[in-house]
């Protein structure tokens, strides 16, 4: 029985699938997206978020580097760490978490797999042409009454306004 069991061996041996993950992840890093098989791409989601958080964590430079060893360790790659550090990083840096995409694509012709695209959100042109700059932190809110008082706020500023241009036109 597998009960509570969360991971996806995906028919391999632990090192076989730790080999496979750090490849798809480093391809990934390098190349924004790529084309895999729907449960590899999940595995590989739950793989790569952990690192990509781990690029926004300490402000000096130790618990930097620290993190790009811990990093390093997972992923074996001198490109793909330096790639993830130097250009993904400050993209991601104001975004709490969801840094990738999955897209189904539909099954292959030859073994009836279903294929999916994994991509790196924040560096897909479609859907980022319209938005803000991603290296602004975004504006944390977190009560709903600021929005009611902006709106009082803005209606008392208003009526003040017609107030004015009424007594002007006496």
């Amino acid at each position: 029985m597998r009960h509570g069991d969360k991971i996806n061996n995906l028919g391999r041996k632990k090192a076989h699938r730790e080999a496979l993950l750090s490849n798809l992840a480093s391809q990934l890093l390098v190349h924004k997206r790529i084309v895999t098989t729907l449960a590899k791409a999940k595995a590989l989601r739950t793989y790569i978020e952990p690192l990509i958080t781990k690029t926004k964590k300490g402000d000096d430079k130790n618990a930097l580097s620290h993190q790009h060893r811990i990093v390093f360790s997972y992923l074996q790659d001198k490109a793909a760490t330096k790639e993830l550090f130097t250009v993904i990083a400050p993209k991601v840096v104001s975004r709490p978490g969801g840094y990738t995409r999955i897209i189904k694509l539909g099954i292959r012709p030859g073994d009836n797999a279903e294929k999916a695209m994994i991509e790196l959100v924040d560096f897909n042109e479609i859907y980022t042409k319209g938005a803000v700059k991603a290296a602004e932190p975004a504006k944390k809110t977190r009560r709903s009454a600021g929005a009611k008082k902006k709106a009082t706020e803005t209606t008392s500023a208003s009526e003040t306004t017609t107030e004015t241009e009424n007594k002007t036109e006496e």
